[in-house]
């Protein structure tokens, strides 16, 4: 890559930019957190704002050299070899320091000490490495993951594991024995006893998970708006972890809308709103990959008007590019529960998630999918391109519909004024959660389906204010109802008359 390409390139993870060399102090942060991290490169002699090639005079490229040199080999432990090079650009130099990713960290700067000298990277700046974050990278170091650590405080006999083992059970046709277990390295021999993984914890079903790892969880939202504020629904998945991306897949395909867009010769064509492989392969990933050592940070799933967001503690992988999707990346995290995983079919191919993801978005050109990293944690976005065009037309339409609603349904408007009725209290269901006959008894507090419940639900359906969600299937065991766009603007209508 040239270095006009280069500069064009906004400062992060692996890139920084300097018109002049940084102080002695500001130099060796840098250093260390490009060590810590990714690797990286520093770029002196650029200017950042316009970004442009200031360049360094010729007669100075030694000494910074040689000073860039002296702080590397003075101010950080362990050693760091960077690469130092010059470029000429018309006439001007930059110096570009090349710092790999380090063997053996953690790396700090030697005068502060490990505790309070150790820096990473967290996005375009060098953060002060917390005592967490220090650990992990010790494990690093030791090629050790967080999952392998041995759990010392119960023994692998009184964990319970009895929903993990159905589970094997049932995916793998397997037994889960102590020679298994040992096998997958769940547990291990230290001293004459076989003690449990962190990894066996988190699959576990035993209160012990929710004490030593309670953030070890997802949190899922389907808010109002295109802004974190109300809540249309919300649920906690707190389960052992080899159950939870199924159940937060499953929250987002009710979150979310599926319909018939064409047919290809006989066979209908039904087609979600967003790209679900795509979602559920970032889910496993979310939960597969992400730090359990971090304390108070768990999974995030947020549905809003016009995006998707799945949001995971933990940096990306420094070997894992989101921009290089169709290469074939594989790496793991947590060495112990992946191959677990892999068992257990939720993760079916090593290095193929990236390219699921890439094939499923080439289906969906309306979806934009970008990635960031806020603070120590890893956010994949899928994002409606076409919202704003979309609101329109749906206001359009609602205008539209609320003068057709004021004079078809004026009896309905004017019975539901006096007394919100069971015929409101249902709409309001329906509205919140796509929802079954029985779930709409059971959320109205009904023991059993009620002959008035299911005259009300013929009612709304003539109306045209809810409507199947599998409309060619009517008697169909999985049949749902849905708020229609006339429904949603009779509620509005009702609300408005009411203000």
């Amino acid at each position: 890559m040239n270095l006009l390409t280069k500069i064009l390139q906004p400062e992060g993870r692996r890139l920084e930019f300097k018109e002049e060399i940084p102080t002695n102090a500001e130099l060796a942060k840098t250093i260390v957190s490009f060590a810590n991290d990714a690797g990286g490169e520093l770029y002196i002699g650029i200017k950042n704002q316009p970004r442009e090639v200031s360049g360094l005079q010729h007669d100075q490229l030694d000494t910074i050299e040689n000073r860039i040199s002296n702080i590397v080999n003075d101010q950080c432990t362990p050693t760091v070899l960077p690469e130092i090079t010059f470029i000429k650009d018309n006439g001007k130099y930059v110096i570009r320091v090349y710092i790999h990713k380090g063997s053996k960290p953690p790396y700090f700067i030697t005068s502060k000490g490990k505790e309070k000298g150790t820096f990473t990277r967290v996005g375009s700046s060098n953060r002060l490495a917390s005592f967490e974050i220090i650990q992990e990278l010790e494990r690093q170091g030791q090629n050790i993951s967080f999952d392998s650590v041995l759990f010392f405080n119960k023994n692998h006999e009184d964990l319970s594991l009895d929903n993990f083992k159905s589970f094997f059970k049932e995916k793998t046709k397997e037994d889960v024995t102590v020679e298994v277990l040992k096998k997958l390295e769940l547990i291990k021999q230290e001293q004459g006893q076989l003690l449990p993984t962190n990894a066996l914890v988190l699959l576990s079903d035993d209160k012990i998970r929710t004490q030593i790892f309670p953030n070890a969880k997802v949190e899922c939202a389907r808010f109002k708006g295109i802004i974190p504020g109300t809540f249309i629904d919300q649920k906690t998945i707190d389960t052992g972890i080899a159950f939870q991306a199924e159940q937060a897949y499953q929250f987002i395909l009710r979150h979310i809308s599926q319909g018939t867009e064409d047919y290809k010769g006989v066979y209908r064509n039904d087609r979600w709103e967003y790209p679900i492989i795509a979602i559920r392969e970032v889910i496993r990933n979310a939960i597969i990959h992400r730090d359990y050592s971090l304390t108070g940070k768990d999974i995030k799933i947020a549905i809003f008007d016009d995006k998707l967001e799945i949001t995971s503690p933990g940096k990306l992988l420094p070997t894992v590019d989101f921009n290089e999707m169709d290469a074939g990346q594989s790496d793991v995290r947590n060495k112990v529960l992946a191959p677990v995983f892999k068992r257990l079919g939720i993760i079916e191919q090593w290095g193929n998630g990236l390219q699921l993801i890439a094939d499923d978005l080439k289906e969906y050109p309306e979806i934009e999918l970008t990635w960031k990293e806020p603070g120590v944690a890893f956010r994949v976005s899928f994002i409606k391109t076409n919202y704003k065009q979309q609101l329109e037309s749906q206001q359009e339409l609602q205008q539209e519909l609320q003068q057709e609603l004021q004079q078809e349904l004026q009896q309905e408007l004017q019975q539901e004024l006096q007394q919100e009725s069971l015929f409101t209290k249902v709409l309001h269901i329906v509205e919140a959660n796509t929802s079954a006959t029985k779930d709409i008894a059971v959320a109205l507090g009904q023991k059993s389906i009620s002959g008035q419940l299911y005259q009300i639900i013929n009612q709304l359906r003539e109306l045209n204010l809810i409507a199947w969600t599998i409309p060619e299937t009517p008697k169909s065991s999985k049949q749902q109802y849905k708020i229609t766009n006339r429904g949603i603007v009779f509620l509005k209508l009702l609300k408005d008359k009411k203000a």
